[in-house]
């Protein structure tokens, strides 16, 4: 009986480990896809930029900072009607992606653009002076001279993201924040709460032992 209770509790143990990897990779593909140009659209139109326009600017940063304002539960309640409308359920592990992204969107897309203004001034007007497009600008120098303080901002946003996936676990997002609330919580399940706390430990450590490896690879490369 015993040993059929450890099997049962390695196999959820190990289930919602594998639902917090695909929430934290789906979640963290959408971030990169949506925060980056959110970036780069701060960079291009802010003072200085390749193409300014000071109105469009303060626009997009007002909202960047206001969803970044926002803490994460609440905006995991708030957002149920818009998840539900979105993958047909507020519960489970498709329907954590939505606020997730959400959140760290704007997060990520402060966190790049913070990266992107570290680029020498130097190396946009010499393209400029070259007759280059703002496109141009935008695909061979700003994101190539920006690839390791994107990567590197991404890394911390993964590690948020992580957090985040546990935390949903509150309303039922599954995956290992839902195991742990479910059971090292409400059945006072130490081995469970414990289990879940090292995995996540183990997957922080991961992400960003690999995120930091390859931003310096990227940059002993330029």
């Amino acid at each position: 009986m015993l040993q059929l209770t450890f099997d049962a509790l390695i196999e959820m143990i190990f289930s919602a480990a594998w639902e917090t990897l695909q929430m934290v990779a789906v979640a963290g593909l959408l971030t990169l896809l949506f925060g980056l140009p959110i970036a780069l659209l701060l960079i291009v139109t802010g003072r200085g930029g390749v193409c300014e326009a000071p109105g469009l600017h303060r626009i997009v940063g007002w909202t960047v900072n206001a969803f970044r304002s926002t803490p994460f539960i609440i905006l995991l309640v708030a957002l149920i009607p818009v998840t539900r409308l979105l993958v047909g359920t507020s519960i489970g592990l498709w329907a954590a992606v939505v606020p997730i992204t959400v959140a760290a969107t704007p997060y990520f897309a402060r966190i790049a653009e913070v990266g992107l203004r570290e680029i020498d001034p130097g190396l946009i007007e010499a393209a400029e002076a070259m007759g280059a497009r703002n496109w141009q600008i935008v695909w061979h120098v700003l994101l190539p001279e920006g690839l390791p303080a994107i990567i590197g901002g991404f890394t911390v946003t993964l590690v948020s993201v992580t957090g985040m996936s546990a935390m949903a676990g509150v309303v039922g997002g599954g995956g290992l924040g839902d195991l742990a609330i479910r059971y090292g919580y409400q059945r006072f399940d130490t081995t469970v709460m414990v289990s879940v706390i090292v995995i996540l430990i183990a997957m922080v450590s991961t992400i960003q032992y690999a995120g930091n490896r390859l931003s310096s690879a990227l940059n002993h490369r330029h």
